[in-house]
């Protein structure tokens, strides 16, 4: 039976070149932010549920616009729940489909910033939280995403505290300066590999 691993870390923790680095060592990862912006565009329910709740302006010609709806979700917290009823679902049926197309590897991973949040932790065996000083995560995603400190501070709060994740997962990856990704990953996935054999 494959072992469902969950990799999740609050924005600009690193999480991503964590789940690149997995990959890379050849071992498939779900990113469920990314499944979630195809399905947003793509899936006829879930934008007709959307364009409901927000409008059917928050679409442009065919496409989410990211941009808008985050500065009205990440400022209300009744709209980023409903938005999050409306997606949620959809991608964790994708997920359990993509599970299934991947049931010869021993292990995967599935990568959410909002892992615990979403009640996505229900699908995964064990959970890998990925951290980071406060100040380097905000450093990363201004270089990153070109935007502005308090942005990046209204989505911080919209997320659970490393205190929280780090208590509510089976391993911690620091990423910060002092701390060397690949041996922790190496050690992990060892690790994950024995319990799944």
């Amino acid at each position: 039976m494959t072992l469902r691993v969950g990799i999740t870390g609050g924005i600009g923790s690193g999480k991503s070149t964590v789940c690149g680095i997995v990959e890379t060592l050849g071992y498939p990862v779900y990113n469920a932010d990314i499944e979630a912006r195809k399905i947003s565009d793509t899936d006829s329910c879930v934008i007709a549920a959307i364009s409901n709740l927000f409008g059917e302006d928050i679409y442009i010609q065919g496409r989410l616009d990211r941009k808008r709806l985050a500065s009205i979700v990440f400022s209300n917290g009744i709209l980023l729940r409903k938005l999050n009823e409306i997606v949620h679902p959809a991608v964790a049926k994708h997920y359990e489909n993509w599970v299934e197309d991947h049931g010869n590897y021993p292990v995967v991973f599935y990568e959410s910033a909002i892992l615990l949040e979403s009640g996505s932790f229900k699908g995964v065996d064990k959970i890998i939280a990925v951290v980071a000083p406060l100040e380097t995560k905000i450093s990363r995603v201004i270089k990153r995403d070109n935007t502005d400190r308090n942005s990046i501070i209204e989505r911080i709060n919209n997320q659970f505290p490393d205190k929280e994740l780090i208590s509510r997962s089976d391993f911690v990856i620091m990423n910060n300066d002092n701390n060397l990704l690949l041996p922790q990953i190496i050690k992990i996935v060892g690790l994950l590999m024995k319990e799944s054999s």
